[in-house]
């Protein structure tokens, strides 16, 4: 009997260990499954704050440019310069004390009457000079073209004036599409990258009709011109659509410059140039060469 007791005893934690295991089992399969969620929350966490690719390849180009293309930049600046050094050197004898690149109109107004008779006297290497320094001005994005322009209405009037207008505005811009080409790249993501993003994504859109929509940005004042000039190439636009675009969609706001030169003495701000009825006549031409793009938009949908 004593024996007997003694087993009972001895097998009695045993079941209750058994029991408490049996007890417990369907906790423990129920808790396993909550630890599988939470590591899945966990992954798709993970994945919602990993970047893409292309966000990877956007924020490494949006950096400073590098020191090779400081270099590349910086020596093609130094060729433009040196070149047009020397086209004013071989120019005829002035008082240089005043030939400067006007800041004001009335800066402007004293160029003017100094460079009128010498612009007559030697015509060839004025239009030379006037037009080297227009073509450096558009492709290093140096302020002041708008002087420039002003210039010459005064002196060539509006026929003259506005072809040469035109004309260095385009080349201007053509070097400036090379240049940013070439090493363009990081400077235009670093300064401007949301405009950027925008000017891709509109590019996209109007891809099928391409040439309307750049006659249209060219003609409005809705993008500047030094950012479409260096935003074209990195965003894939043809140059022979980005050059028909210029020479065309330049020609109206030139007009209005140049013509606004002939009354320079009137003249009392730059700002007065656009004012809203001259936009207003700005937008609807450039809605008039939109047009075709919205209608065949509507049409496709």
């Amino acid at each position: 009997m004593k024996a007997t007791k003694i087993l009972r005893s001895l097998s009695a934690p045993n079941a209750l260990f058994e029991s408490f295991s049996t007890s417990s089992a369907p906790s423990i399969s129920m808790a396993a499954p909550r630890s599988v969620y939470v590591e899945r929350s966990l992954d798709e966490d993970r994945e919602k704050n990993a970047e893409s690719p292309t966000d990877k390849k956007y924020r490494a180009e949006k950096s400073p440019p590098s020191r090779w293309e400081f270099v590349a930049a910086l020596g093609v600046f130094l060729s433009f310069s040196l070149g047009l050094l020397f086209i004013y050197l071989t120019m005829p004898a002035a008082d240089y004390e005043i030939l400067k690149l006007p800041r004001t109109l009335a800066d402007l107004r004293l160029l003017k009457d100094h460079l009128a008779s010498y612009a007559r006297h030697y015509p060839a290497k004025f239009i030379l000079g006037y037009c080297s320094t227009y073509i450096f001005m558009q492709t290093f994005m140096i302020p002041g073209t708008i002087f420039m322009s002003l210039l010459a209405g005064a002196l060539f009037g509006v026929g003259r004036g506005l072809f040469l207008v035109v004309f260095n505005a385009t080349a201007g811009a053509s070097s400036c599409y090379f240049l940013s080409k070439l090493i363009g790249r990081p400077i235009v993501v670093w300064l401007w990258p949301e405009k950027l993003r925008y000017f891709q994504a509109e590019i996209a859109r109007h891809r099928d009709k391409l040439l309307n929509y750049m006659l249209f940005l060219r003609v409005t004042p809705t993008l500047p011109n030094l950012f479409i000039n260096l935003a074209s190439p990195i965003v894939d636009i043809p140059f022979y659509i980005f050059f028909l675009a210029t020479v065309i969609g330049l020609v109206p706001a030139s007009y209005i410059t140049v013509k606004a030169g002939l009354a320079l003495g009137d003249l009392k701000s730059v700002k007065d140039l656009y004012d809203y009825k001259t936009l207003g006549v700005l937008f609807l031409i450039g809605s008039v060469l939109l047009f075709p793009t919205l209608l065949k938009r509507k049409a496709s949908v």
